[in-house]
C-alpha cells in the first residue's frame, strides 16, 4: 500500500513540476521574431538630372503636391475627392474592421466568466416514491481561463496589429493612388479642351483658304484640284473634333464617378476651358531608400510580411500542450428563499490539459503552409520595392525626354506659323502652287496639336513621378485625415 502511496506521489510531484516548467515558459512566444527585411537599395538616381533632385523633400509639400499645379479647380476637385471618393470610404471602412478584429485577439488573453441560473421540478411516482413534487434552483459565476504557455495568442495579437497597421497603410496608399488619378483626368481634360481650341483654330483658317481657293477657282485663277484639296483638308480636320470631344467627355465622366457622383454632374463646372495646369520642375526627390517609408504600399507590403511571420509562430504553438484554469462558484437550494447563503455555496477549481497527440501530421504540415506565406509575403515585398524604383526612375526619364520634345514642339509650331503665312501670300502671287499652302496648313495643325498633347503629358507625367514618390497621403494618423474628409 505504502508503494502506491510513493508511487501516485512521484507522479503527482513530476506533473506539478512541469505545469511549474510551463508557466515559466508562458514568457516565451514560440516561433520567429519579426525582424525588418534588409533591402538592399541603389544609393541614386540614374534618370537624366537626377542628381539635381535628390535634396531632402518637403513632407508637407509632398503631401499636398497637386497645390503646386496652382490651379484653384484642381485644388477644389481633390480635396472634394478626399471627402466623398467611395473607394477610400471602402478602404476605411476595412481598417474598421481590421481594428476590431484586432480587438478579437485581444479578448483572448483574458479570462472568460460566464452567470447561469436554472429552475427544475421534479415529481416521483408514488409506485417507486412519496409522489411529491421537489424544486431545485441553482445559479452561479463560471471562470475559465487558458494560459498562453507558448506565445499562440500573442503571436495572433502581433498578427493582428500587423493587419491594422497594414490596412491603415492601404489607406494611405488609395489617398495616393486618388489624387494622383484624380489629377490626372483633370489635366487630361484641359488637354482635350486645349486641343479642341487648335482644331478650331485651324478650321478657320482652312476655311478661309477655302473661300480664297473657290474665288480664284471662280476667276479662272486656280484649278478644280486645288478647290478639292482646299476642301478635303478642311474636312480632315474636322474629322478629328468628334474623338476629342467624346475623350474630353470621357474625363469628365471619369472625374465624377470618382467624387462619388453621377457621370454628368460635372458638366457646368467644367465645361468652361481653362489652360493645362503647369508646374515649376525644381522639386526635389530624395534618394531612393526613402522610397521604403514614404511609399504607403511598400509599408503595407511590409506589415503584411510581419503579420504573416507573427502567424507561423501562431501555428507552431498548436505543437505544444494548452493549460486552462477553470473554476465556478454557485449556490443551490429548494427553494428561492435563502438561495444567496454559505449554507447553499458550491465551489470548484481546478485546471486542464490538452495536448494534441495525433493529429495524423496536420499540425505539422499548417506550419510548412504558414512559412510558405511567410516566404511569399517576402517575395511580394521585394517584388514591390523593385516596382517602386522602376517606376520612379521612369516618371524621370519620360519627364526630362517630354520636356525636351515640348521644346521642339513649340519652335515647330512657331515656325509652321510663320510658313503658313508665308505660303498664302507667295500663293496669292502665283509664286508657289496650293501644295505648298496644303502642306503648311497639315504641318501647323498637326504641331500645334502635338503642342497640346505634349503639355499635357508634361504635366501628367509630373502626377506619375508624384505618385512614384508616395505623394498625396498626410504624415498625421490616416484617421485624422478621414475625420476631416468625415469618413466616420
Amino acid at each position: 500500500m505504502s508503494s502506491r502511496l510513493d508511487l501516485l506521489k512521484r507522479i503527482t510531484s513530476a506533473l506539478i513540476a512541469a505545469l511549474a516548467g510551463m508557466v515559466l515558459l508562458a514568457g516565451c512566444a514560440v516561433g520567429p521574431d519579426y525582424r525588418f527585411p534588409d533591402q538592399p537599395m541603389p544609393g541614386q538616381w540614374k534618370g537624366p538630372a537626377a542628381a539635381d533632385k535628390t535634396g531632402a523633400v518637403d513632407p508637407q509639400a509632398l503631401a499636398e503636391w497637386w497645390k503646386s499645379l496652382n490651379d484653384p479647380v484642381l485644388t477644389r476637385l481633390v480635396e472634394r475627392a478626399v471627402a466623398d471618393n467611395l473607394d477610400l470610404k471602402k478602404a476605411w471602412a476595412r481598417v474598421k474592421e481590421v481594428k476590431a478584429r484586432r480587438g478579437v485577439a485581444l479578448a483572448d488573453l483574458a479570462p472568460t466568466l460566464s452567470a447561469s441560473g436554472s429552475t427544475t421540478t421534479s415529481q416521483s411516482s408514488k409506485a417507486t416514491g412519496s409522489g411529491q413534487k421537489r424544486d431545485l434552483i441553482s445559479t452561479g459565476l463560471d471562470v475559465s481561463w487558458e494560459i498562453d504557455l507558448f506565445g499562440g495568442a500573442r503571436r495572433s495579437i502581433e498578427a493582428a496589429q500587423a493587419d491594422y497597421e497594414a490596412a491603415r497603410e492601404n489607406l494611405n496608399d488609395v489617398l495616393v493612388s486618388l489624387a494622383a488619378e484624380m489629377a490626372a483626368n483633370y489635366v487630361q481634360l484641359r488637354t482635350y479642351q486645349q486641343r479642341l481650341a487648335v482644331a478650331r483654330q485651324n478650321l478657320e483658317i482652312q476655311a478661309e483658304t477655302l473661300q480664297l481657293t473657290a474665288l480664284r477657282y471662280e476667276t479662272g485663277l486656280s484649278s478644280g484640284l486645288d478647290l478639292e484639296r482646299a476642301k478635303y483638308n478642311l474636312e480632315s480636320t474636322r474629322s478629328q473634333v468628334p474623338s476629342i470631344e467624346a475623350k474630353q467627355e470621357e474625363a469628365k465622366n471619369r472625374l465624377a464617378v470618382l467624387l462619388g457622383e453621377w457621370p454628368g454632374s460635372l458638366d457646368a463646372e467644367l465645361s468652361r476651358p481653362s489652360p493645362i495646369p503647369q508646374a515649376e520642375l525644381t522639386m526635389t526627390i530624395g534618394l531612393p531608400a526613402e522610397l521604403l517609408r514614404r511609399r504607403p504600399d511598400l509599408r503595407q507590403a511590409e506589415r503584411e510580411l510581419a503579420a504573416q511571420t507573427a502567424r507561423v509562430g501562431v501555428a507552431k504553438a498548436e505543437m505544444y500542450p494548452k493549460l486552462t484554469l477553470k473554476g465556478s462558484l454557485g449556490w443551490e437550494a429548494l427553494a428561492l428563499e435563502g438561495l444567496i447563503s454559505p449554507a447553499h455555496l458550491a465551489t470548484s477549481l481546478g485546471a486542464s490539459l490538452l495536448w494534441k497527440v495525433f493529429q495524423a501530421g496536420a499540425v505539422r504540415e499548417n506550419i510548412k503552409v504558414q512559412n510558405a506565406l511567410q516566404e511569399q509575403a517576402l517575395f511580394k515585398y521585394e517584388a514591390a520595392v523593385l516596382t517602386a524604383l522602376e517606376e520612379t526612375e521612369n516618371a524621370l526619364m519620360s519627364l526630362a525626354r517630354e520636356e525636351e520634345r515640348r521644346r521642339s514642339l513649340a519652335e515647330a509650331a512657331r515656325a509652321s506659323e510663320v510658313a503658313v503665312g508665308l505660303a498664302l501670300k507667295q500663293y496669292e502671287a502665283g509664286l508657289v502652287d496650293f501644295q505648298s499652302v496644303l502642306d503648311t496648313q497639315k504641318s501647323q495643325a498637326s504641331f500645334q496639336d502635338n503642342l497640346a498633347e505634349s503639355e499635357g503629358l508634361m504635366t501628367q507625367n509630373l502626377i506619375s513621378l508624384y505618385k512614384a514618390l508616395g505623394g498625396g497621403w498626410p504624415r498625421e494618423e490616416p484617421s485624422a485625415q478621414t475625420d476631416q474628409a468625415g469618413l466616420k
